[in-house]
């Protein structure tokens, strides 16, 4: 198989053991959001193999971070289920015992690495402050230990605060907070947007290795058909909170079937690339979507 830009070969996702029977770790169907008059999420179904890596690309507004939302537990749906390895997280949880469960199920890391660590808090801290509150009385300098390792800082960074950190370090940071709790998924929500090209490469091949050792399975939310297209198994393609194609992502991108998909790809600058056509094709589409 051949290797990608990044160096990995496509869909790292450990393979099958022949005679076992692959489980979706994650199951979202007939998912509904409406805020007012717009349908932010409209009748969306789809699944994550456990270990597997699934992309839901769009443009702005198209309902994919609303999607991550709720699969993470931010936002309700209207309508609709998502299910953990077969349970749902549709109904309401009682007691701290059973909200700290569930919150372990489903990690988040966001685009902004900065914003989402506590700037007076030193990596080691960030990191021992999740582990008491989920796992209290546990050896927690060693799985600090191993969480640095994991995600390549090494003890070193250990007693850093994120603003001696550069972007990289502070988003290996935030995916060792994420893996901590042992989640089941891991959603990745424009995680490496904010990233140098150079950098972005390190932490998605991070990402995969992660992957690999673990069997975590990824959701990466995205408008980068890049990084879709070098990190993720299956693609889900929305448009105003539609899904309108979804499969196999080596596919998919290379013969798509829907218009809309066929615009993302056109609106990849490349060599020859002409703006004023894309933009005249998207004015001809748009009735069409």
């Amino acid at each position: 198989m051949p290797e990608n830009a990044l160096g990995k070969a496509p869909g790292n996702a450990p393979a099958n053991v022949p005679g076992t029977v692959s489980r979706n770790v994650l199951e979202v169907a007939g998912l509904r959001r409406c805020f007012g008059a717009v349908r932010a999420v409209d009748d969306v179904s789809f699944a994550l193999p456990e270990g597997g890596s699934l992309g839901i690309v769009g443009e702005s507004g198209s309902g994919k971070t609303t999607i991550a939302r709720i699969v993470v537990g931010l936002e309700h749906a209207d309508e609709g289920d998502v299910r953990i390895r077969g349970r749902s997280r549709s109904g309401g949880t009682r007691g701290r015992a059973a909200r700290l469960a569930r919150a372990r199920e489903v990690q988040m890391v966001f685009q902004d690495p900065y914003l989402s660590l506590d700037p007076r808090i030193s990596v080691e801290g960030v990191l021992r402050e999740t582990l008491s509150l989920h796992f209290p009385g546990r050896d927690h300098a060693k799985r600090v230990r191993e969480l640095l390792d994991q995600v390549g800082l090494g003890t070193r960074a250990a007693d850093a605060l994120p603003r001696r950190l550069s972007g990289g370090q502070r988003q290996r940071v935030a995916i060792a907070r994420a893996l901590a709790v042992e989640p089941a998924v891991l959603i990745l929500d424009e995680a490496v947007a904010a990233l140098d090209v150079s950098v972005q490469a390190q932490i998605l091949n991070l990402l995969a290795d992660i992957r690999e050792q673990t069997g975590i399975g990824y959701l990466f939310i995205t408008h980068d058909l890049g990084v879709v297209r070098c990190v993720t198994d299956e693609i889900v393609v929305m448009r105003h909170g539609v899904v309108v194609e979804q499969g196999r992502t080596e596919e998919v991108l290379a013969a798509p079937e829907h218009p809309y998909t066929r615009l993302l790809l056109e609106s990849v600058p490349r060599p020859g690339w002409d703006p004023k056509a894309i933009a005249a094709a998207r004015r001809a589409l748009e009735p069409m979507l």
